[in-house]
């Protein structure tokens, strides 16, 4: 597709959204909306508010950096403007010890209190335990003043943070209330039990609001699958006892055939003018719940909570309506990108790599740098897939640097392309493009360079050593059954010059992929389709999709070294939404 109609499709879509919002800002009639408004993988929201400014955290697990902060002035225009956690230092070796694929920080809470920002999370899949962290800051606009962590020990996952009466406790799955001293990072024992939700499975999730003098607890239950729910309870002390409400769950979509699924996990907030809010998870996957490869995204919905009474949350929705929003307003600080914009990143030699870029743990040092050549990536021994979930072989797992980085897919149709200068000098050398879920879920278009076959080089009773072939090569790990391996020659007048790779959607179940000379685009080989079912679920069930980079050497070289030669250098990186699915058959 040309760019001309590339941009056509993007000007129609933001025309739409901007059309759609400021209808809302010129009176105080009921506003409009499309869900959701953190699209790509944002699982497990909490927010606030502050001075007119919203901000929200999401869970990450174990990519890097991790625990976003978003912050936004209308509810719809949502900026990436900071990682909670964004250097290895504020958790020593932690990212390097971790074997599983969804393991590292779950649901996280963000609140503010005294002038400062609080983070609070737990960070799963080490020996020890569960680790809990707090982090805190007076400038959630910078990276840097995020603080290291308190460090706490729960027994059980998604903290909240509460303050009262001079106290600040911590809520936890079961559900359980314990006071947390942040000088030492003790907990108060024994925990007190508060409330077990409705008798759901997995009651967690937790958060604590104090309104009319009521003490509100609002847990998901269900777990974060086809049955997920909001509940909701209350006590006029806080440590209980808790009444349930009688008409909970207060938000679900279970037993529906809504395109939105998996809805919970939630948390409420005001804006500046008194009306309630709420963001919670919902999967687009509809009730077959097959093709969801954006995972877990954030969603809002307007809240009415009369004093004394219950809030009524309305239900999740493609198309929503409610309370005016605020005007729309994209002046929020930071160099960071809003989340719905395109990627066009030219990698100019001393600037930094985009906010918007992750890693699937922490990379090795000097891994990834910007050079007068571009974005250079330094090959790591494992590929893509590695040997997973491996204690023997950390050289090979990923665990210490898989040589990736990518960026959430944030539209159900988009198109992807990046330049890449690669001349590698050693066989099984690669470099290319990904759509990655884990490193047992992933879609790869790599050049590499590839062994010939010795029986066809042979002359007389002579054999010739065969002449190492710079190939494309299509395959792919995930769910399901994954289409055969293609391995394609790259044509000798390309060699010479930059290769543009491709990732484009189909339509909403499928990827193609496909390369062409930088110089010629018209020269496109098609090399491989795939099922967006391949990056749906399996072992990533609580992610979601990214769209990236990678460089590796297929396990050539000793220890977490490969061969000299296979730096790859990325350039023209571009990402462009074409549309957004808020139902099974609309396209906005």
């Amino acid at each position: 597709m040309e760019f001309s109609l590339l941009a056509t499709f993007r000007l129609a879509f933001l025309s739409l959204i901007t059309s759609s919002v400021s209808k809302v800002s010129g009176s105080g009639s009921n506003s409009t909306y499309f869900n959701p408004v953190l699209p790509g993988w944002h699982s497990d929201p909490s927010c606030t508010q502050v001075d007119g400014t919203f901000f929200c955290v999401t869970s990450t697990f174990i990519s890097f950096p991790g625990l976003p902060i978003y912050a936004s002035k209308d509810l719809i225009n949502w900026k990436l403007v900071s990682h909670v956690w964004n250097r290895d230092a504020q958790l020593p070796g932690v990212s390097w010890n971790t074997t599983g694929q969804q393991d590292g920080m779950y649901a996280a809470t963000l609140r503010h209190h005294d002038g400062e920002f609080y983070v609070i999370c737990e960070y799963l899949g080490l020996s020890e335990g569960i680790l809990g962290v707090v982090f805190k800051s007076t400038d959630p606009f910078d990276d840097e003043a995020w603080s290291d962590p308190v460090i706490f020990h729960p027994d059980k996952i998604d903290p909240d943070l509460f303050w009262d009466d001079g106290k600040l406790y911590v809520a936890t799955q079961g559900v359980i209330l314990q006071e947390l001293d942040l000088g030492t990072g003790d907990l108060s024992q024994p925990a007190i039990s508060l409330w077990n939700g409705t008798g759901g499975v997995w009651p967690e999730g937790p958060h604590l609001y104090k309104k009319d003098d009521w003490y509100y607890l609002m847990i998901a239950e269900g777990g974060t699958e086809a049955n997920h729910s909001i509940t909701i309870a209350r006590s006029r002390e806080l440590t209980g006892p808790y009444e349930a409400y009688e008409n909970n769950p207060i938000l679900t979509n279970r037993n529906t055939d809504e395109y939105f699924q998996t809805v919970g996990h939630g948390d409420l907030f005001q804006d500046s003018e008194g009306n309630w809010w709420g963001m919670c998870l919902s999967t687009r996957s509809g009730p077959d719940f097959e093709i969801y490869p954006m995972g877990r995204e954030t969603v809002l919905f307007p809240v009415t909570w009369e004093s004394g009474s219950w809030p009524v949350l309305q239900p999740v929705r493609g198309n929503m309506s409610g309370w005016a929003l605020p005007p729309p307003n994209r002046d929020i600080p930071g160099d960071g990108p809003f989340n719905s914009d395109p990627d066009t990143y030219d990698f100019a030699e001393g600037t930094s790599i985009p906010r918007n870029l992750v890693h699937w743990r922490v990379p090795r040092p000097g891994a990834f740098s910007v050079s007068s050549k571009g974005l250079q990536i330094v090959p790591s021994r494992n590929n893509l897939t590695g040997t997973p979930f491996s204690t023997t072989t950390p050289e090979l797992s990923g665990q210490q640097g898989l040589s990736f980085v990518g960026r959430r897919q944030t539209d159900t149709l988009f198109t992807f392309s990046v330049d890449v200068s690669f001349t590698p000098s050693h066989v099984h050398q690669e470099a290319g493009v990904t759509v990655f879920l884990t490193q047992v879920n992933h879609i790869d278009l790599g050049i590499v360079l590839l062994s010939e076959n010795p029986s066809s080089h042979v002359s007389g009773r002579k054999q010739v050593k065969p002449k190492p072939q710079l190939s494309f090569r299509f395959r792919t790990e995930g769910t399901g059954i994954p289409p055969a391996p293609n391995t394609v020659p790259v044509p000798e007048d390309w060699v010479d010059g930059p290769i543009r790779l491709y990732i484009e959607t189909a339509n909403a179940t499928h990827y193609n992929l496909s390369a062409s000379a930088a110089r010629d685009p018209s020269s496109r080989i098609h090399v491989g389709t795939a099922s967006a079912g391949l990056v749906s679920g399996g072992n990533g069930s609580f992610v979601g999709s990214l769209v990236g980079a990678y460089a590796t050497c297929n396990g050539a070289g000793k220890g977490f070294e490969c061969p000299e030669g296979g730096n790859a250098y990325f350039n023209r990186w571009r990402y462009s939404g074409l549309g957004q699915y808020v139902t099974e058959t609309q396209v906005v």
